[in-house]
C-alpha cells in the first residue's frame, strides 16, 4: 500500500498518537509520501521517526499509484488537502488532531482501527460534489473549486444586493450582508451557521443561504446541482469580498460570478464502523441531555 500524508502541525497532546500512527505504518510496510513542511515540523518538534519517506510539495509531486491520502488536522486541513488531490480520484481519509471535525472524522483513539480497516478492505468510498468557478476565470489562480462553499460578503458596513440567476432564470435579489452557495458537504459548515439545512453528502443539490438578510421572509433554498448559477453584486462600495473555502479575493462590483458543479468529485474514505448520521449525532450532540 502507498499513501501520502498532508498536515500542517499539531499540539503536544497529539504527539503520542502520531507516533503510534507512524509506527503502525512502518510495521505494515506501507510506503509513505509526506508533505515536506509537515515532515520538517515533525522532525523539529517531536521525537517521531517517520522512517523512509518520499516528500512532496505540490499536486504535481503526488504519484498516480497512491492508494490513499491521509489528512492530519481538522476540516480546514482537509480543505487544503484537496488542493493537492484535485481530480486525481485518490481517496482522502481525515484524522482529527484537534476539536470538532465533520470531514476529519477519525478520532485520535481510532487511528489504529482505521489503518487496520484499510488494510483489510473494511471501507467504502464516498463521492463529494464540488463547486467550480467559471467566471471570473482564474480568480484563485489554478484551483477555482470549493468542497464546502463560495461566499460573497460586503467589504464594509454597507449592506449589499446580490442578484441571482439559475440557468438564466431570475431567482431573487438578496439584500443582505452576503450570500453562501454551499455544497452538501458544506451544509455542516458556514451555511449551517447562517440557518441553512443539513444535506446528506450524496444529495445532488446546492444550498443558497443569505447572511443576515434585510427581508426576514427570504430563507435558504435548495436547488438541483445541474443549475448554472450567475451572481451580480450591487453596492455603494465599488468592491466586495468573495471566498472559496479557504481562498479569499476582492472583486469589483461590475464583475459577475458564474458557478456550476465541478466535472469531478472528491473521494472520501468511509470506514465500515462509520456513517453520516452517527457523525451528526456525535458532532452536534443530538439527543444529548445536558441538564443538571
Amino acid at each position: 500500500m502507498q499513501i501520502a500524508i498532508y498536515g500542517r502541525k499539531f499540539g503536544n497532546q497529539f504527539t503520542v498518537f502520531a507516533d503510534r500512527f507512524f509506527d503502525q505504518l512502518k510495521k505494515n510496510k506501507i510506503q509513505i509520501s509526506i508533505y515536506e513542511p509537515f515532515y520538517n515540523f515533525i522532525l523539529s518538534n517531536t521525537d517521531i521517526a517517520p522512517g523512509p519517506v518520499k516528500l512532496f510539495n505540490s499536486h504535481n509531486d503526488l504519484g498516480k499509484d497512491l492508494d490513499f491520502v491521509f489528512s492530519i488536522g481538522g476540516d480546514g486541513t482537509i480543505l487544503e488537502t484537496i488542493t493537492f488531490v484535485r481530480d486525481s480520484g485518490i481517496p482522502v481519509l481525515g484524522i482529527n488532531s484537534g476539536r470538532l471535525g465533520f470531514l476529519a472524522n477519525i478520532s485520535r483513539e481510532d487511528i489504529d482501527n482505521a489503518v487496520n480497516n484499510l488494510l483489510s478492505g473494511k471501507y467504502s468510498i464516498e463521492k463529494r460534489s464540488m463547486l467550480q468557478l467559471n467566471a471570473p476565470e482564474g480568480l484563485f489562480h489554478d484551483f477555482n473549486f470549493a468542497l464546502n462553499e463560495l461566499t460573497i460578503q460586503k467589504k464594509d458596513y454597507t449592506m449589499i444586493t446580490i442578484q441571482v440567476w439559475l440557468n438564466e432564470k431570475f431567482l431573487n435579489s438578496y439584500w443582505a450582508d452576503g450570500l453562501i452557495i454551499s455544497t452538501p458537504t458544506g451544509s455542516t459548515a458556514y451555511s449551517l451557521s447562517a440557518g441553512g439545512p443539513i444535506l446528506s453528502f450524496d444529495t445532488r443539490g446546492f444550498i443558497i443561504s443569505p447572511i443576515a438578510p434585510h427581508n426576514l421572509t427570504v430563507r435558504p433554498i435548495i436547488i438541483p446541482d445541474w443549475n448554472t448559477i450567475r451572481l451580480k453584486v450591487q453596492s455603494r462600495n465599488n468592491e466586495f469580498l468573495v471566498s472559496m473555502d479557504r481562498q479569499y479575493a476582492t472583486m469589483p462590483v461590475e464583475k459577475e460570478i458564474i458557478l456550476k458543479k465541478s466535472d469531478f468529485d472528491i473521494s472520501f474514505v468511509r470506514l465500515d464502523n462509520q456513517d453520516f448520521y452517527t457523525t451528526l449525532r456525535s458532532k452536534l450532540m443530538w439527543g444529548a441531555d445536558k441538564r443538571n
